[in-house]
C-alpha cells in the first residue's frame, strides 16, 4: 500500500454528461414512481409507454453481452450497484482511503432502498458493506480477495433521507484468508456492523472472443 497524507477517492467520479447522466436521470425516474405511487394523477400508461420506448431505443443499440462484458472490464470498473456511475442500482456510495489504511464514505439513501418504514432494507445494508468491505481490503496492507463469509449485526434501524457513514477496514491477514470489518452509522450511531472473511484470489477478468462478435 502507497502511503498518503490525506484522503484519496476511491469510487469513480461520475461525469456530467452521456451515460452517467442518463443513470442520473433514471435514478430520478425510480425515486419519482416510487414517491407518485399507485394513486397518482400522473399519467402512468403514458408514461410507461415513453420509458418502454427508451429502453427499446437503448436495446437497439447495445453490444452483445461478452462485448459488453469486455468493456466494463477494460479499465477501472464503473459498473457496480453501490459506487457505479454507469449503474442505476447504485445510490451511489463515494469512499476515500485514509492514510491509515481504512476507509470511509458517506450516502443518503432514498425510497428505493426502504425496508420497514421510513428505514434502510437490511439487505442493502449488508451490499453496502460487502462492497466497502472488498473495497478497503484493495485499499489496505494486506491482500485483496472475494467474499466469504459475511456476518452482519443490525444494532438500530438505519434510517432513509439521513447521511450515513460507512466505514471499513482490514484487520489481519494470513495466508489466503483475510479478515475485515465495517460498520454503517448514522449521526454518530452504529447502526450495522459486519465481519467478513475475505479469500485471496479473483475471477478472471472477461476478454473478447478470437472471433469476434
Amino acid at each position: 500500500m502507497t502511503t498518503y497524507a490525506e484522503s484519496v477517492p476511491l469510487s469513480p467520479v461520475p461525469n456530467d454528461d452521456g451515460i452517467d447522466a442518463a443513470v442520473t436521470a433514471a435514478r430520478r425516474v425510480v425515486n419519482a414512481l416510487l414517491q407518485a405511487g399507485a394513486n397518482s394523477a400522473a399519467p402512468m400508461t403514458d408514461i410507461a409507454r415513453d420509458l418502454n420506448r427508451i429502453a427499446a431505443q437503448l436495446e437497439e443499440h447495445a453490444p452483445e453481452r461478452q462485448e459488453r462484458f469486455v468493456g466494463m472490464w477494460a479499465g477501472r470498473p464503473r459498473h457496480d450497484p453501490v459506487t457505479g456511475p454507469e449503474n442505476a442500482l447504485a445510490p451511489p456510495l463515494h469512499l476515500h482511503g485514509l492514510p491509515d489504511g481504512s476507509v470511509t464514505g458517506t450516502v443518503t439513501l432514498g425510497l428505493p432502498y426502504q425496508g420497514p418504514p421510513g428505514c434502510v432494507h437490511g439487505g442493502i445494508s449488508a451490499l453496502l458493506l460487502d462492497h466497502a468491505l472488498g473495497v478497503a481490503n484493495s485499499w489496505g496492507p494486506g491482500p485483496d480477495g472475494m467474499t466469504g463469509t459475511l456476518s452482519v449485526r443490525y444494532h438500530r434501524t438505519t434510517p432513509l433521507f439521513e447521511e450515513l457513514t460507512i466505514r471499513a477496514r482490514q484487520q489481519s491477514s494470513e495466508g489466503r484468508r483475510i479478515h475485515t470489518t465495517g460498520e454503517i452509522l448514522a449521526d454518530g450511531q452504529v447502526c450495522v456492523s459486519a465481519d467478513g472473511i475475505f479469500v485471496a484470489k479473483h475471477v478472471a477478468r472477461p476478454v473478447a472472443d478470437e472471433g469476434g462478435r
